[in-house]
């Protein structure tokens, strides 16, 4: 049993210290007020704050490889030990559209490491089902309207380690979506360029998030409302969003957060840097671009994603950590024991400085 003394945490926004936190066999089992069982592992938390590991469910690497292009368990296996020690303690990898052959590998690979994953989650595949007018960095030759019988056999080639799907979904059938949502996939929005109207019926139908706000959809027109617009008007609708100045201006995250609320969830979508294969990547300041200069992805850390949104968006640290970890637990369907620092739940737990800066890792 673990005792993490001298801690400040958040229960909803309300900052608790002077409470014990006991941890055993990877979860909180109580607070106390200081009284510690016989035999528990203390550790001094110095009066920094405990907050729930984060959850990141779109990155393409970290630490080395970029995962599509070296779709390997080992690749896998280089994120889990990488993310974890940045305090990312959950994760699903993400593919953008590619080549079957390549989607193919990343199943065996997903499949191979999921027995001795630490903080792996599965796959989040980010096409090859897009609008290729809102295709951004995805590469134009790989994207295709999905069949029945293709994703028929994609869900039984993957044996349950995809988790996610970015798809467009006005161009897709509705037979599709519901086989999807049948097999538990959870269903994103992105890279399209649905109407308002298109997009309100996707929500409607089980669509529940949307990919990197923003970022490869139209813009909000005062004339002509469309998928934004119909995320901001939804009453459940969730969206990711990339808090890096780069992809979206600060003030349109503050803008985002205050409407949005328990709505808005952090990622990254990062890459690493990459001279093989169809995603290259060139790394330039805090972002990345491919060769011809499309941005492509960011090169921050969940840890910073939540310092930016303090520091810059004016969103206050309790909610800046619940978008970081509650919210992406919530769009997994893990919120009843990810995200929180409650008894029962998960013990994956970081410690953080007064300025947010990552001091320790508790994985579970």
């Amino acid at each position: 049993m673990i005792a993490i003394t001298n801690s400040r945490f958040f229960r909803d926004n309300e900052l608790i210290a002077n409470q014990t936190i006991l941890i055993n066999e990877g979860k909180i089992v109580a607070f106390t007020d200081g009284t510690i069982p016989n035999g528990c592992e203390v550790i001094d938390a110095e009066q920094d704050y405990l907050v729930p590991g984060f959850i990141e469910l779109q990155i393409y690497g970290s630490g080395g490889n970029l995962f599509s292009a070296y779709p390997t368990a080992a690749t896998l296996a280089q994120m889990d030990e990488d993310l974890i020690s940045k305090g990312t303690t959950n994760f699903l990898a993400c593919v953008a559209t590619n080549a079957t052959e390549i989607i193919h590998q990343a199943i065996e690979a997903a499949k191979a490491y999921r027995s001795q994953a630490k903080g792996f989650m599965g796959l989040h595949l980010e096409g090859p089902y897009l609008n290729a007018k809102r295709r951004g960095a995805h590469v134009a030759e790989f994207i295709k309207k999905a069949t029945l019988e293709e994703v028929q056999s994609l869900l039984e080639k993957a044996d349950g380690v995809i988790k996610m799907m970015t798809i467009a979904a006005e161009l897709q059938d509705d037979e599709v979506i519901q086989l999807l949502l049948n097999n538990g996939i959870v269903l994103s929005m992105g890279h399209s360029d649905a109407t308002f109207e298109q997009a309100t019926l996707a929500y409607n139908k089980g669509i529940t998030t949307t990919t990197h706000l923003f970022n490869a959809m139209p813009s909000i027109h005062h004339r002509q409302p469309n998928l934004p617009t119909a995320l901001f008007n939804h009453p459940t609708a969730m969206a990711s969003i990339i808090a890096d100045g780069s992809h979206v201006d600060f003030e349109i995250i503050k803008m985002s957060q205050k409407l949005m609320q328990d709505r808005l969830f952090l990622i990254t979508d990062a890459v690493t840097a990459c001279n093989i294969g169809p995603y290259q990547h060139q790394l330039l300041g805090d972002k990345f671009i491919t060769p011809d200069g499309t941005l492509s992805g960011s090169n921050i850390t969940m840890v910073q994603a939540v310092q930016n949104c303090v520091n810059y968006c004016n969103i206050p640290i309790a909610e800046a950590i619940k978008m970081a970890s509650l919210y992406p637990a919530k769009v997994m369907g893990q919120q009843n024991n990810k995200g929180k620092i409650e008894i029962g739940y998960n013990a994956d737990l970081l410690l953080l400085s007064s300025e947010l800066n990552l001091k320790h890792v508790f994985k579970s």
